[in-house]
């Protein structure tokens, strides 16, 4: 249903205000008055994974953690949960990620910034008595490498700053995000492309090899060098080809055949090109070869 995302300097507050959070939106949907579908709200933070402080000494340690984060948020993300993701999140391209993960979802988003200044932050850290304390070298390093949520792009909006001078979270804004906002379509470049068949590399170049036997035939045959040629590559499958006017040799075209297998050999094994729309039979692959070849094909 949604996933809000809490950033900010490490020590800044972010699981206070991730619990003030998930008690508005508990108490919103235990409210008699609330009629929507049944929603659970779930928070994910690095202590509900067991990713310890020291994870963020190195960037070594910190991918796989990281990597856990976002399996789990990809496993509880859906339209009958509320994800709150309390976590430094202070990459940008990760919190990016996260959003292209939403959308696949079809679920709304919003961040919520947790601000806070730095010195009062390492106090904070050196007054935690529950052992998930960042060494001093780990924290000034967080900090400098803090990349502030902006309002200006899309996967940071909307944006909630909450100020450690704040009693409260701006629970009812928070709501209207996650409950009326839009829901954005999945980004294009990260959906699944569909698969080829199995025979799908196979009757590219069986067909491809076909067409180039049946114009030499042709031309052979009728002794036409040019105009449009009409191909019987079997009972069931025909096409035709307008040439220019001269003889077109065995090894142009199997130079030309070699090109458009590589080209479409690839939207076979890796899905990459005409994502969605791909048709693989023979006679689509055959017509494609003839627009490729009369469209090279020099006079």
């Amino acid at each position: 249903m949604a996933l809000i995302t809490i950033s900010g300097y490490p020590c800044s507050g972010k699981s206070q205000r991730a619990a003030q959070i998930k008690r508005h939106l508990d108490d919103r949907l235990a409210d008699p008055s609330y009629n929507g579908p049944t929603l659970s709200v779930v928070v994910l933070s690095d202590d509900s994974l067991s990713i310890d402080r020291s994870a963020y000494d190195d960037s070594k340690s910190e991918k796989p953690a990281r990597g856990s984060l976002f399996t789990a948020i990809q496993r509880s993300l859906g339209r009958n949960n509320i994800v709150i993701v309390d976590s430094l999140n202070y990459i940008k391209g990760f919190r990016y990620q996260m959003y292209c993960a939403a959308r696949e979802m079809k679920v709304r988003v919003c961040t919520v910034y947790v601000l806070a200044p730095p010195d009062l932050c390492k106090r904070w850290n050196n007054e935690r008595t529950d052992g998930r304390v960042y060494s001093p070298e780990t924290l000034d390093n967080l900090l400098q490498r803090y990349e502030e949520p902006s309002s200006m792009v899309r996967w940071d909006s909307p944006l909630f700053t909450v100020s450690w001078t704040d009693v409260d979270v701006p629970a009812d804004d928070i709501w209207r995000a996650i409950s009326e906002g839009m829901v954005k379509p999945p980004n294009t470049g990260t959906q699944a492309a569909a698969k080829a068949p199995t025979d799908a590399l196979r009757t590219l170049e069986h067909t491809t090899a076909s067409i180039v036997t049946a114009i030499i035939s042709e031309q052979a045959n009728s002794g036409l060098f040019s105009g449009t040629i009409s191909l019987s590559i079997s009972p069931m499958l025909k096409s035709r080809i307008t040439l220019p006017p001269r003889n077109i040799t065995l090894s142009e075209l199997q130079r030309y055949k070699r090109q458009f297998v590589m080209l479409h050999k690839k939207a076979i094994t890796l899905g990459t090109t005409e994502r969605g729309a791909v048709d693989w039979n023979e006679q689509c692959v055959a017509d494609k070869f003839v627009v490729y070849l009369e469209e090279n094909i020099k006079l």
